[in-house]
């Protein structure tokens, strides 16, 4: 025991052992400088030092962008503008389609290469004759008529039911992505969608405008009463095509959208659909 006290005090005696590291001039030998230090000083000014440059190199990488240099570093924000991106670089790439196919036309007609279209006359009362012929009932489709006829005469299953009133066809609001879905839990009872700059807002079902108005937190406001208690919001548009009162068919316009997904306000189109006072979730009506 009395053995490792010793060595302990001895290993402790060498860290603090005082060391002088000195600078001399070459032609003199004069000591221009000097400083003392002890293995324990060196172990702890090395930790210092470590630990002050793993602080400094953290605090670099997760204040600027350098950390989206980090595999498997990623920003769940940025979901959207990548789709809206996304969006835009495929529609520059069919606008780009169509002008080099318009541009080949035109060398096509410069160049001669391209025959000028044909024109045929119709003559309309051949077409007519031809049409008439066409509809005349033959011999045996009158007696396959008669015949089905009489024997469907009194089956009930060929009664026209009568339509169920619960069973609607909704149209999309708008062409777009969904960005954000509906969350009951988060109180959120609409979804964002990501659009191409200035779409048209169509509304879902026929109906009734009942309310337009401008608001700052979400832009010009339109909604639309349903059948069935149905009432459809249409938020953050741009401009309104209708007013209150007017009556609109399912799939008409009644708005445009802005600029889709703007980085700068994350302002994007929302749309909410309620039926007697309680939302419904749009994806469970509508096909996106």
């Amino acid at each position: 025991m009395k053995k490792k006290t010793a060595n302990l005090k001895s290993i402790f005696q060498k860290l603090r052992f005082q060391y002088r590291v000195s600078v001399l001039n070459e032609n003199t030998l004069e000591e221009s400088w000097y400083i003392r230090l002890s293995r324990l000083n060196v172990i702890f000014f090395t930790s210092a030092l470590g630990l002050f440059t793993f602080i400094v190199i953290t605090v670099l990488i997760f204040t600027t962008p350098i950390r989206y240099y980090l595999p498997g570093y990623g920003d769940s924000g940025n979901r959207g503008s990548i789709i809206h991106e996304s969006m835009k670089t495929d529609s520059l790439f069919s606008q780009i389609e169509l002008q080099s196919g318009y541009l080949d036309v035109i060398k096509g007609v410069i160049s001669g290469n391209l025959k000028a279209d044909s024109i045929h006359k119709l003559d309309s009362v051949s077409l007519k004759q031809q049409a008439e012929l066409m509809l005349e009932k033959s011999k045996a489709e009158k007696e396959f008529i008669k015949k089905y006829e009489s024997e469907e005469k009194y089956n009930l299953s060929t009664i026209a039911a009568k339509p169920n009133e619960n069973m609607y066809v909704f149209f999309r609001p708008t062409k777009g992505v969904i960005s954000s879905m509906f969350n009951m839990t988060e109180k959120q009872f609409g979804i964002y969608m990501i659009t191409s700059p200035n779409e048209t807002v169509v509304s879902v079902l026929s109906g009734t405008v009942v309310y337009t108005a401008f608001t700052f937190d979400y832009g010009w406001v339109i909604q639309v009463q349903h059948e069935n208690n149905f009432i459809s919001i249409y938020r953050n548009n741009t401009r309104l095509l209708k007013k209150t009162g007017d009556n609109v068919k399912a799939g008409e316009g009644i708005a445009i959208t802005g600029e889709g997904a703007d980085n700068k306000t994350g302002v994007q189109f929302y749309f909410e659909l309620w039926q007697q006072g309680k939302p419904v979730n749009p994806e469970d009506v509508i096909i996106f």
